[in-house]
């Protein structure tokens, strides 16, 4: 009977496997990828959305089997069988969930690395502006992935982004610019340097994979390389105030030589000396 019983648990485990591969390969829950580090982002959520169908199918149907074959029995007065100190029972649903929990840590945290990390703002190149104050570097991956390939660099585009209620600024040094939206070029690194001016706020873009909050007095400087043309909207995820709601901006990403036009178009001509 036992040995029945094993049989029968280990082909459910191995469907239930292979349920939750299928559905990571064919199920796609997220929005277009449009940025060096969404790649490795899918990959953790990926893998995160295996373990939950796994353990929700798994626990779902275990629960759904209990009541089923437990359930009380008609004419069946006294109370079930009592059972207690069931040690591999025991051991068993506490190694398991520590396995998985510091499996999913490590891979978190390789990921994490993998995507930029948080590096000191002392070490960033985005120096356009004095830093003296400390703050964090976040998707330092957009501006390293053409060194560690050993590909041709690309100049970096430096942007100052201002956060405050309800609207995003972009301030181009480079051309002295000011803009309500933010225009990229494709496959160009990008570092914007953010801050707020009121309180705290957050920059992200769900096609890039990519959010930071935007704290008063501590500059962040946020990289990354857009791979993919379009217009994605930029989105305020932290609570700001009563018009929280409504505060958005776009990213326009274009092709290297409309992005050129469009800076030669917007930027502020020199004074003609009388």
């Amino acid at each position: 009977m036992l040995q029945k019983t094993a049989i029968y648990t280990i082909s459910i485990s191995l469907l239930v496997i292979i349920g939750g591969i299928w559905a990571e390969d064919n199920l796609n829950l997220l929005p277009v990828i449009a940025s060096s580090n969404a790649p490795i982002y899918d990959e953790l959520f990926k893998v995160l959305f295996v373990i939950g169908i796994i353990l929700f199918v798994g626990i779902t149907g275990l629960i759904i089997y209990s009541l089923i074959r437990f359930r009380k029995k008609p004419g069946q007065l006294g109370d079930g069988m009592a059972i207690e100190d069931n040690l591999p029972l025991e051991i068993f649903w506490t190694a398991v969930p520590a396995i998985v929990v510091l499996f999913v840590g490590l891979y978190s945290y390789d990921i994490y690395e993998r995507m930029g990390g948080m590096q000191s703002l002392s070490s960033n190149s985005h120096d356009h502006q004095s830093m003296n104050s400390e703050g964090r570097v976040w998707g330092g991956i957009g501006l390293t992935s053409q060194k560690a390939t050993g590909g041709n660099s690309l100049p970096k585009i430096d942007v100052d982004v201002t956060a405050l209620q309800f609207a995003f600024l972009f301030n181009y040094p480079e051309g002295e610019i000011v803009s309500g939206e933010l225009h990229v070029p494709r496959g160009q690194p990008v570092s914007l340097k953010m801050e707020s001016k009121d309180v705290i706020h957050a920059f992200w873009v769900p096609e890039f994979r990519l959010k930071q909050d935007i704290i008063p007095g501590q500059p962040t400087v946020i990289n990354f390389t857009p791979t993919k043309t379009g217009r994605y909207p930029i989105i305020c995820a932290e609570l700001c105030g009563p018009y929280h709601g409504g505060m958005r901006s776009t990213v326009v990403v274009e092709e290297p030589e409309e992005y050129q036009t469009w800076l030669k178009e917007n930027s502020k001509q020199p004074e003609m000396e009388l």
